[in-house]
């Protein structure tokens, strides 16, 4: 599985810990910045969209994203229609984002968690699949949010 990742200057050194870990389970990791934790003018809705397009546009499965909350890369990502990133600060939370939201994409903070407690939310987020049934019908449901939008 591709696995994109994204981060502001606050989660570069969590991100590259987390793509060395999922490279030795296997997983191929594509890096869309950024890349020096001393460059504080590297706004993270950029990295946040990068990696919202590089999903949509399948050059990646899923993806995780890092800046100091975790909060501020997943609204930019959410921006981009089709894109569901979760924001989690503990496994069960990331775990149920993919099966009960079919997210792509694994949102945290730098400044909130640890590699120890990242280490465990990546896992249930990727140990995790997607059920369907009545969750599809909610996830179509946000899709049509998006829909309405995209006529305005």
């Amino acid at each position: 599985m591709k696995v994109a990742f994204g981060s502001d200057h606050a989660g570069i050194e969590l991100k590259l810990f987390l793509m060395d870990y999922l490279k030795s389970r296997g997983y191929e990791c594509i890096d869309y910045g950024n890349y020096d934790p001393n460059d504080r003018g590297d706004d993270y809705p950029v990295p946040g969209r990068k990696v919202a397009e590089a999903i949509r546009a399948g050059e990646a499965e899923k993806g995780v994203l890092i800046c100091g909350t975790g909060l501020g890369i997943s609204l930019a990502a959410n921006k981009v229609p089709g894109i569901r990133a979760a924001v989690c600060s503990e496994p069960y939370t990331a775990s149920m984002s993919v099966m009960h939201n079919n997210c792509q994409i694994l949102s945290m903070g730098a400044r909130v968690v640890g590699r120890g407690l990242a280490q465990k939310m990546v896992d249930a987020f990727f140990e995790a699949s997607f059920e369907g049934g009545r969750h599809q019908t909610r996830v179509d449901m946000i899709t049509q949010i998006e829909k309405d939008y995209e006529r305005s």
